[in-house]
């Protein structure tokens, strides 16, 4: 199992759809709320080059934005 970390801020509606979609399919996750924490805003923008939530990590793959098929893809989630 590749770990998953969710960057996510509060207030934003599609950061807590993912969240539901990978509970709902009982993969585990570490979020981390740029709003919260400076450290993770810096991560997002200067590692990942993201300015965007939610942006979902999976091993090596970086998906910017509400992507759910590029999701269901990284995670193998066939339905």
């Amino acid at each position: 199992m590749k770990d998953i970390i969710v960057y996510t801020q509060n207030e934003c509606p599609p950061c807590k759809i993912i969240k539901m979609f990978l509970n709902e399919y009982g993969f585990s996750y570490s979020e981390k709320n740029i709003h919260e924490d400076e450290k993770s805003r810096q991560e997002l923008t200067e590692i990942y080059g993201s300015y965007s939530t939610p942006t979902i990590i999976v091993g090596s793959e970086v998906i910017i934005g509400f992507d759910l098929e590029k999701i269901k893809q990284v995670l193998n989630i066939n339905e």
